[in-house]
């Protein structure tokens, strides 16, 4: 049982990251204009009032004219956070905004997160139901059993809107997904298996609901709680676990685990001993989902039982139960469908859809989101993977049809697949690319160099490298004052992470020789020339370590201007043999990627340049996982106004013609051509019109000018410049890069050394 240790970060970090810039993880924004007075006068006073009037008229029409049907609300009184205990309403608000992040990153869900300073059950019922009617969904999150219980029922009866409390439903609906996937490997049927479930929270009933409601019979669950088995007749029972009481002559979960096929254990760490594991049924089904720790850990089950299937809570073992698979799905299929409630049918349909999925042969694009990991089903792959882009477009599709069959969806789908396209668009694939870089880099452990070692916001991405399990880093800089600093963060003076400076000798005198060698006719320097330059310059030192084969990948930057940096490592590392070097940004905006070059290297290339770098660009973004689709863009569209510059770049794209290149392209053409689909129609020859995905400017000015004014006017996630066609795997951060920004980079040149053949150079 492969395990990895999960990433640390301390207290410090995590308050940081939350009082950044703006303070919290949420914001609303605008999704109207509101730059003219015109506008101003729609959106308010006086033509609010039409829509006003027609939802009195039809309180439907509220889904056609206000954010109602992408709404959700996620509430909680805090009672139950995160395994914490009851730390009240307002402790729970970082977890709620957190819940709203993962709505919209997941399934593109607007949602406000409601605090309700209350541990009255009937209180919180009347809060709910009086401001219920400004949402499609209801979220309820961390609310201590039984409270949960009759809240969710309540609203259930009088709201005519989902209602879904995610802590039972969504971990039973991948639990019982993991569960048909566990019994269809072990080859055994629902209908006969005998299941102890261990714990009788909130989560455990909800798993044996949906477990009966699934098939399994409810004679053959045994459920057990703190004081032991649930059985019939058995004094202090509520209204919740009475209905879970069966008849059995069991008192003890060591009893209960006798010949059982399936564990589910929602309880406590070591609930579960290797002496019960080894009573159970053969191919025993173990789901430990106690968390932090488990109830027993993968690695003592495999001492006593090879022949198991298991799964767990946490991220650091394969099958893992993950709630994030399940909400933002579910509600994104009953929003869709406009729902009155969420139904068991559609619980069902959403198990059994992540179940399938699993199944199926990951495709070359999920592949490269996963980092080059191609999962297959089997014992250690049961439920698909988080990051699985596919999730987006199938349980949604599930859900609303379910809910469309079992009749509680007010609006209809009527061709499914054009639905699942749309539901792909609603997610961008680049927001997977670095997590999917990460996964590869993860397994293929690199040494980089973080050259601005002193330097905080890169010292913090350094430590947050080494913490995630990225690669190796290497701090260049003085030891004393990197201590210092990794005091401030939080860290003790003693973390483990390498630091070099000048002070090594041994490494110093290699440097200074090969240098010599490289810029004794370069430059017409000496050795003593280049003995300063190496002892002085933290960049040229980093370089040579890459150079030199002591280091796989080095970034710099951040302290200094790009062309400072670039000037300084231009010394030690040439371009590779046969390419041109430039700067290539990936830019994210609203559901697109593009990329654009040359931003930082060359300030205004020769149509044979321009070429050059759309054929290395082209390259590159493959890598991504993408396909390139090359846009040459200008102040003119197809010739139209016909300039020197025009003539300039349709130079380039002749050029590319006679290469037989392996990728799409055209130009000379407007970016809003390149990039807007209402284009086609004017332009119907082109298949770039309204497709491009990376645009490739006239200038080095116009380039910069572009990315950082798109970068600047916010929404907008740009990743880069990537340095391209230098002959080692080094990246320049630009100036002031935030500590996100800078491990980006250093994973990218960490992905670069392993998947980029430089011995060819």
């Amino acid at each position: 049982m492969k395990k990895t240790k999960i990433d640390h970060y301390t207290d410090k970090e995590a308050l940081e990251f939350h009082s950044h810039n703006k303070p919290g993880k949420i914001e609303i924004n605008s999704s109207k204009p509101m730059t003219t007075k015109r506008d101003l006068a729609l959106a308010y006073s006086p033509g609010v009032a039409a829509p006003v009037k027609a939802i009195y008229e039809n309180p439907e029409a509220a889904y056609d004219y206000t954010s109602k049907g992408n709404l959700v609300a996620v509430i909680s009184n805090g009672s139950a956070i995160l395994g914490m205990g009851n730390l009240g309403a307002l402790a729970s608000k970082p977890v709620m905004e957190g819940k709203a992040v993962l709505f919209k990153r997941f399934a593109d869900i607007d949602s406000i997160d409601l605090e309700i300073d209350s541990q009255n059950s009937d209180e919180i019922i009347n809060s709910i139901k009086n401001f219920a009617c400004s949402f499609g969904g209801i979220n309820l999150e961390d609310i201590a059993a039984p409270d949960c219980f009759i809240i969710e029922e309540k609203l259930k009866e009088i709201l005519d809107i989902p209602v879904f409390h995610d802590d039972q439903h969504g971990t039973a609906i991948i639990t019982t997904a993991a569960l048909i996937n566990a019994l269809d490997i072990s080859r055994k049927s629902i209908k006969e298996i005998k299941v102890v479930v261990n714990g009788a929270g909130a989560s455990a009933m909800a798993c044996t609901n949906l477990f009966k409601n699934s098939g399994v019979p409810q004679k053959n669950i045994i459920m057990v709680d703190r004081t032991g088995v649930i059985y019939r007749g058995r004094d202090g029972l509520n209204q919740w676990k009475s209905s879970h009481a069966i008849e059995t002559k069991h008192r003890t979960l060591d009893d209960a685990i006798k010949d059982a096929d399936v564990f589910l254990g929602l309880s406590a760490k070591g609930a579960l001993s290797k002496e019960m594991v080894k009573k159970m049924a053969k191919n025993p089904i173990i789901f430990a989902c106690a968390n932090p720790d488990p109830e027993i850990t993968p690695e003592e089950i495999m001492e006593v039982r090879d022949d198991s299937i298991i799964a767990t809570g946490r991220s650091d073992y394969p099958n893992q139960v993950n709630n994030l698979i399940g909400f933002p799905y579910i509600f994104r299929g009953a929003l869709d469908v406009r729902a009155k409630t969420i139904n068991e049918e559609m619980k069902v349909a959403a198990a059994n859809a992540i179940a399938k999925l699993a199944r199926e042969d990951v495709p070359d694009e999920v592949a490269a989101a996963m980092g080059g990991d191609r999962p297959r089903y089997g014992k250690n792959y049961i439920i698909p993977s988080t990051f699985d882009p596919r999730l987006i477009s199938i349980i949604p599709s599930a859900v609303a049809k379910a809910a469309m069959d079992s009749g509680v969806a007010r609006k209809e789908i009527k061709d499914f697949e054009i639905y699942k396209e749309q539901l792909k668009q609603r997610l961008n694939p680049s927001v997977t690319i670095m997590q999917g870089i990460n996964s590869y880099i993860k397994k293929n452990q690199k040494r980089i160099v973080f050259a601005d070692g002193e330097d905080k916001n890169t010292l913090k991405a350094a430590i947050a490298f080494k913490n995630s399990k990225l690669g190796i880093p290497i701090l260049v800089g003085k030891k004393e004052k990197i201590k210092e600093q990794i005091n401030e963060i939080g860290y003790n003076d003693d973390f483990d992470i390498e630091i070099i400076n000048s002070q090594d000798k041994e490494k110093r005198e290699k440097y200074v020789k090969y240098l010599f060698k490289k810029m004794q006719r370069e430059q017409g320097l000496l050795e003593r020339d280049c003995d300063r330059l190496v002892r002085n310059d933290r960049v040229i030192w980093a370089s040579c370590m890459v150079a030199c084969g002591d280091a796989d990948g080095a970034v710099t930057g951040n302290t200094r201007r790009f062309g400072a940096s670039l000037d300084k490592i231009k010394q030690v590392v040439s371009p590779r043999q046969g390419e041109i070097m430039f700067g290539l940004n990936m830019v994210v905006y609203k559901g697109k990627t593009i990329f654009v070059g040359d931003t930082s290297v060359n300030e205004y290339p020769s149509s044979e340049e321009l070429a050059k770098i759309a054929s290395s660009s082209a390259r590159v973004v493959k890598l991504f996982g993408f396909v390139p689709k090359v846009a040459f863009v200008s102040h003119s569209t197809f010739g139209q106004p016909l300039t020197s510059r025009t003539k300039h770049i349709k130079k380039a794209v002749e050029i590319l013609k006679n290469k037989n290149v392996d990728f799409e392209f055209d130009g000379d053409m407007q970016p809003d051509v390149a990039l807007n689909e209402e284009y086609k129609e004017l332009y119907p020859f082109s298949n770039i019109v309204g497709n491009a995905n990376i645009l490739i400017m006239p200038g080095q000015h116009s380039a910069a000018i572009s990315y950082k004014m798109m970068k600047s006017l916010g929404e907008t996630k740009v990743i880069g410049p990537l340095l391209i066609g230098l002959g080692q795997p080094i990246e320049i951060a630009p100036l002031r890069s935030s500590t996100s920004e800078i491990i980006n980079l250093a994973s990218i040149a960490a992905y670069s050394a392993d998947v980029i053949d430089y011995k060819k150079n």
